[in-house]
């Protein structure tokens, strides 16, 4: 017995549409079949897994129904409605390749990120906010794809560099 890998997550959100289009559009995926949950929501994909599921927050009691817990209260903790808890997702992260592709991206659609080399890893991280909710996205590619591409880190082992921009 064992976690084997994540499945997916779920965001609940007032521009359903909009947070799918901004994921699809700037990101890269792929809009595609869920099952009919009695409410509407649309799965995306990275190849032929689904990986983000977005929903209307507050839609309806049916969904508050299929998505509640065992221990959620029914008033004050409708799965829906974003109040649960006090703990909170700081970001997303995605392990990515083609690294040019994505900054002619993001640059040609005005998303701002920016760069770090992570400590003591092959890493090479683009970090960004989707503006819709304000998530925090990261998007992991290898440090060797982006010392061929060029890129000079805002971040390193070293510290802040004054490219760093948050």
């Amino acid at each position: 017995m064992g976690l084997k890998f994540m499945e997916h997550i779920l965001i609940l959100t007032h521009d359903p549409d909009g947070t799918r289009d901004w994921f699809c559009k700037h990101l890269g995926f792929r809009d595609g079949y869920h099952p009919d949950f009695g409410f509407p929501v649309h799965w995306l994909y990275i190849g032929n897994q689904d990986v983000i599921h977005i929903g209307k927050a507050k839609f309806s009691d049916h969904q508050d129904t299929y998505l509640r817990t065992p221990s959620d209260k029914q008033v004050h903790n409708s799965p829906s409605s974003g109040a649960m808890g006090s703990g909170r997702v700081d970001h997303i992260c995605f392990n990515c390749e083609g690294i040019n592709e994505f900054l002619e991206r993001l640059t040609k659609n005005n998303i701002e990120f920016s760069e770090r080399k992570a400590h003591n890893s092959n890493l090479y991280q683009l970090f960004m906010r989707e503006p819709i909710n304000g998530i925090k996205i990261e998007l992991n590619f290898s440090a060797e794809e982006a010392v061929q591409a060029g890129r000079v880190p805002g971040w390193t082992d070293a510290g802040v560099s004054a490219k760093q921009v948050f």
